[in-house]
């Protein structure tokens, strides 16, 4: 496959025929009830849902096939099957070249969403510059990568904009239709012999549906590509452009074949068309069982028998008229293929060493490295850096005033302002890694689809490119409060409560990416967050120091507690002495909140604390890992 070409009108080396034969997909609908599984008593509360029933047809290269239907037929799930990205209960047989998905089809397919999935802090050059970086194999230098996404940027009229950022919710970026060339443009970095595109023209007016439409047409017919798309209801110009059409109704097909030859077919099972009106509006309605020459009326108990009856009309005239015909015609397509190209993708499966070391365009460094690149330069506009700023700084310099000079003498005072920064930074880095996961969710996802890289270098890069804010935050709220609260003014004890507050962010970092990436929502990550950093200010070993016996255990788990602890023993030496409220010199080691802790057991608690840090991280991994494709 060329690479270096991405032009539409440079012919591809690898054309693909993609077929699909009876597929059916299924999802289990209801949960068994945890007594019958207990006992095995009750009836079992779960069923299965068609959502695909037995779908077929071909598309070769140079063709664009549409797959047209009402929401909720299956449109979107069918061609996520046909990308291989569809995960359950899938029978039926899908093959490309006459061979079933692999990671050689994988890494020739296209794979565009309908919703585009983007950083909106990212200019268009970026986008597809890193992308390029990613997508295209290391036998390429980084000047021809770039120079192939600056070719793909001219080739969809991206150029204009090449500057400008994406845009998302809260500032303003590309037009939709613009976004939506960029969504093309990923893909076609790769230039992949099968393109698949989820409604294309979605909340996009007609000047701008059309227009991207005509660019897909071109990488059919010009490039000699297989596009398939998922449309709802398109123009009369743009049904005008497809090769073909599958048309689904709840699941089931009720049309495949030629666009040109939709109205002869449904005329020929007694439904008649006005030839003046666009068919793509008269298949809509069929699909939702609505005859041509019905008016739109009220859904009704009647109505509704009569869709029913219309919908079993048209599956089983499909059935009776295009069924039998479409399985000769993938017979004949299956023979003719499998002498011609299928050799090359079996030459591929039998060299499985090779193809293991073909699995991914770069090595891990390089994927990590552009990935962390990629990371800083989206997150260098956040609007929330100068507010978190703002925040410690203003939580620093207050605290500091309250706490300001603390005598020596004053225990107390010392210790609680110990014990603030241990919660203080055990809950900051805690809520903000919560967000982490959940947030790119939809872009891990996408990615790692396309196989664009390994999990380990995103989640490495991701982490490593918080570091900067996480511990230079803390840094200098450090640097404010301690001179200011009047602690041991000793430059090697300043030096290593800092070390301690900043081991301690990394361990509830930690603990933040694990929730996160475990639930992957926002609001339950937070909820679980916000009981999970009361429960270690309860235990830190401060507000309460006679823990019962029965419940002490819950400290061992705060990391709190161990950064409290560990401060104490940089502050305090159990043989330092103190004024008591009788004017005697009492032992550090005696007073009440330090006694309760001890000075005992210190590189016991370091290592407690680098196991909570790898342990936490290996479970965020490993939760991640949830999301990977197939």
């Amino acid at each position: 496959m060329s690479h270096m070409k991405p032009d539409s009108n440079s012919p591809l080396s690898f054309p693909l025929t993609l077929k699909f034969e009876e597929v059916v997909y299924k999802v289990r609908v209801g949960e068994e009830g945890w007594l019958s599984s207990c006992y095995g008593g009750g009836q079992k509360n779960v069923n299965e849902k068609s959502i695909l029933n037995g779908i077929s047809g071909v598309v070769s290269p140079g063709e664009m096939l549409a797959m047209l239907g009402p929401s909720g037929s299956g449109k979107t799930t069918l061609l996520t099957a046909l990308g291989g990205r569809l995960t359950g209960k899938l029978s039926g047989k899908i093959t490309y070249n006459g061979q079933p998905f692999s990671g050689s089809v994988k890494r020739r397919t296209g794979f565009v969403t309908q919703h585009d999935v983007l950083y909106p802090h990212l200019t268009v050059t970026e986008t597809l510059v890193f992308t390029a970086l990613l997508r295209l194999p290391g036998s390429l230098t980084k000047a021809e990568k770039v120079s192939q996404a600056r070719s793909v940027m001219e080739q969809l009229g991206l150029d204009r904009v090449a500057q400008s950022m994406i845009g998302g919710p809260l500032f303003r970026g590309l037009s939709g239709g613009e976004r939506k060339r960029v969504s093309i443009g990923l893909e076609m970095l790769v230039n992949p012999s099968l393109l698949l595109v989820d409604e294309p023209t979605s909340g996009l007016d007609s000047t701008t549906a059309l227009r991207i439409m005509r660019i897909l047409r071109g990488l059919a017919v010009d490039g000699g590509r297989t596009v398939v798309v998922t449309i709802h209801q398109p123009s009369n110009r743009i049904y005008n452009m497809f090769d073909k059409l599958v048309v689904l109704s709840e699941g089931s097909p009720i049309y495949y074949g030629q666009g040109s030859l939709v109205l002869d077919y449904f005329s020929s099972i007694g439904f008649s068309f006005p030839v003046s009106v666009n068919p793509a509006e008269l298949l809509l309605d069929l699909a939702n069982g609505i005859p041509p020459d019905s008016e739109q009326p009220v859904e009704n108990g009647v109505e509704l028998e009569c869709r029913k009856s219309v919908k079993e009309k048209l599956i089983s005239a499909y059935n009776k008229n295009i069924s039998n015909k479409l399985k000769e015609e993938l017979l004949s397509i299956n023979d003719n293929r499998n002498n011609s190209n299928s050799s090359v993708l079996s030459n591929a499966e039998k060299k499985k060493k090779k193809r293991r070391k073909e699995e991914w365009c770069t090595n891990w460094w390089e994927q990590f490295t552009v990935l962390l690149r990629r990371g800083l330069k989206e997150r260098r506009y956040d609007s929330f850096n100068n507010l978190r700023i703002f925040q410690v700084i203003s939580v620093a310099s207050l605290g500091g005033l309250l706490w300001w000079h603390t005598p020596q003498s004053h225990i107390q005072d010392r210790v609680s302002l110990l014990f603030f920064f241990s919660v203080f930074w055990g809950f900051y880095p805690l809520y903000n890694a919560v967000f982490t996961f959940p947030q790119e969710r939809s872009m891990l996802i996408k990615e790692r689809s396309s196989g664009m890289y390994r999990l380990s270098s995103y989640f490495l890069a991701r982490t490593a490119g918080d570091l900067p804010m996480e511990l230079g935050l803390p840094t200098a709220f450090v640097v404010i409060i301690y001179w200011m609260g009047g602690l041991k003014a000793d430059p090697a004890t300043f030096v290593l409560s800092l070390i301690v507050v900043l081991y301690s962010v990394l361990v509830a970092q930690s603990l933040g990416l694990a929730v996160g990436a475990i639930l992957m929502d926002v609001k339950q990550a937070t909820t679980l967050a916000s009981v999970t950093t009361l429960i270690f200010l309860v235990a830190g070993g401060y507000y309460v120091q006679q823990i019962p016996s029965f419940i002490v255990w819950l400290k061992y788990l705060s990391y709190s507690y161990y950064c409290y602890k560990l401060l104490l023993n940089v502050q305090f030496d159990e043989n330092d002495r103190y004024q008591c409220p009788d004017g005697t010199t009492c032992r550090v080691a005696d007073y009440p909140a330090i006694k309760s802790v001890g000075f005992t057991d210190v590189w016991m608690d370091v290592g407690i604390m680098a196991l909570m840090l790898v342990g936490y991280r290996l479970i965020a991994y490993l939760a991640l890992r949830r999301l990977s494709p197939r």
